[in-house]
C-alpha cells in the first residue's frame, strides 16, 4: 500500500520508539490519517502506536485535539500555532510519549499568496519542547504533497525518538 521509502521510515520510527520505550500518536489534517496508516501497516506496531486523530475540519481540531477556536480564527488552520496546539493536544489526549501533527494546503485549490498550495506545518510534541517545521513543497500534485508530508512527519518522529535515547 505504501511505497518502499515510507515503509522503511515507518519501520525505523517504530524501532527507534521501541528502543527508547516510547509510544506515538498522530494528529492529521491534510494527510487524513496516512501517517497513522503508514505506521500501523507494519506488523506489531500496536506496541508503539497509541492512536491517531484525523482533524480535517476546524471543528474537529477543536473537539478532538483541543485546539482553541480563537487560535484557529487568529492564525488560520494552516499555521505554526495551530500545528503546535494539535500536537500538544494529541500528546495529552492520547497519552503518548510523542505526538506528530500536520496541517497544510494539499491542493489543488485552497491556496493563497500567503498560504500557497504545498505549505505544510509540522509539530512534534513530547517530553521536550514542541518542535515545529514548515515546509513549502511547491505546487505539486495533491498526492505528492501528501506523500512528502508523510515522509517528513515520519522523519521528525524518527529524530525525536532517537533524541530520546
Amino acid at each position: 500500500m505504501f511505497d518502499a521509502e515510507i515503509t522503511e521510515l515507518a519501520t525505523e520510527v517504530l524501532d527507534a520508539c521501541r528502543k527508547a520505550g516510547l509510544s506515538v500518536a498522530t494528529v492529521e489534517s491534510c494527510t487524513g490519517g496516512l501517517i497513522a496508516g503508514a505506521l500501523t501497516a507494519i506488523p506489531g506496531s500496536s506496541d508503539v502506536v497509541n492512536g491517531g486523530l484525523v482533524t480535517y475540519s476546524n471543528a474537529a481540531k477543536s473537539a478532538l485535539a483541543g485546539v482553541p477556536a480563537e487560535l484557529i480564527e487568529a492564525h488560520g488552520a494552516v499555521s505554526e500555532p495551530v500545528a503546535r496546539a494539535m500536537a500538544e493536544g494529541g500528546w495529552m489526549r492520547l497519552a503518548a510519549n510523542l505526538a506528530i501533527a500536520v496541517t497544510g494546503v494539499a491542493g489543488p485549490g485552497g491556496g493563497s499568496v500567503e498560504k500557497p498550495v504545498g505549505l505544510v506545518h509540522f509539530a512534534c510534541a513530547g517530553g521536550h519542547a514542541t518542535v515545529h517545521r514548515e515546509q513549502r513543497f511547491g505546487p505539486l500534485s495533491r498526492d505528492e504533497i501528501r506523500r512528502l508530508t508523510v515522509v517528513t512527519a515520519l522523519d521528525m518522529l524518527r529524530e525525536a525518538a532517537r533524541d530520546a535515547v
